[in-house]
């Protein structure tokens, strides 16, 4: 029998040495799941995403009212008017505001997420970004602030559940390693949070992004791209290398682009970048 501290311990040991890595396995997902590969931004809106000729894109819920601006009816049909008009869904919600307001630390957290939950609901979104970055970064000089984490794994607890009944999955995005991911999700244990894995954030702080993804496998219910200030493929990320992971552990959902803009104009940009994304791919 294999405790956990000793998968914790082997899985360290694989990732410092780049060797082959243990298989994690999951339930079903309970979210809807694309029957592809589905390209989307956080950066423009339905209408410039329409032009782009991209497939949907992740909105932002508001800033750190006790309400929520995605909580708000109004706000929701708006979007739906919106994806009604372009034809285009909404993939996914981004939590932005926890890196302000951070999830540990505001007594409105839950709140927030019960909000989030609703909404994504409403609008057909599977996936609900939960962010741990600025004041809630879950790391301080190289270490994992446990205080923080232990009362971020109690909300995700608290939240699982209604995010399974909503057919919603909480994905989490921080700094944190794979080894250190995937030990929060061993203590919230619950397929309904999973991670929201971002190549850049990942390769910036000198992880093995495709070693990473091949590991993680089922517990990666979206991805962001990014290569910083420049267009996909003309920085320092070894894409190619990340498409090959992508493909080997057979995930089909969103690809999330969170790029730069060089020229200035967010809507080519964002077609240029696609377009790339559909090379790497191979899709038409």
């Amino acid at each position: 029998m294999i405790t956990r501290r000793t998968f914790l311990t082997r899985a360290a040991a694989g990732l410092a040495g780049g060797a082959v890595l243990p298989r994690l396995t999951l339930a079903a997902s309970p979210q809807p799941v694309p029957a592809r590969l589905r390209i989307g931004s956080c950066q423009i809106g339905l209408v410039e995403a329409k032009a782009a000729g991209l497939d949907g894109v992740e909105v932002r819920v508001g800033d750190g009212a006790d309400k929520l601006r995605i909580a708000d009816p109004a706000v929701r049909q708006q979007y739906k008017a919106q994806m009604a008009g372009t034809g285009l869904p909404i993939s996914s919600l981004m939590m932005g505001l926890l890196n302000v307001n951070p999830l540990a630390s505001d007594p409105r957290g839950l709140v927030w997420l019960e909000q989030c939950i609703d909404g994504a609901k409403d609008l057909g979104a599977g996936v609900i970004l939960v962010a741990f970055f600025g004041k809630g970064n879950l790391l301080e000089d190289g270490q994992v602030k446990q205080a923080a984490v232990d009362v971020v794994v109690q909300r995700l607890k608290e939240a699982a559940p209604r995010a399974k009944d909503a057919g919603v999955i909480l994905a989490i995005e921080n700094t944190l390693s794979a080894r250190q991911n995937a030990e929060i999700l061993e203590r919230i244990g619950h397929d309904s949070v999973r991670l929201y894995y971002d190549v850049g954030n990942s390769d910036s702080r000198g992880y093995d992004v495709p070693a990473e993804i091949r590991w993680l496998k089922q517990r990666i219910a979206c991805f962001h791209f990014k290569d910083r200030d420049r267009y996909l493929g003309e920085g320092k990320l070894q894409f190619d290398q990340i498409a090959a992971a992508i493909k080997e552990i057979g995930y089909q959902g969103w690809i999330v682009m969170e790029t730069a803009s060089p020229s200035k104009d967010p809507t080519a940009d964002a077609k240029r970048n696609a377009a790339y994304i559909r090379r790497l791919f191979g899709l038409g």
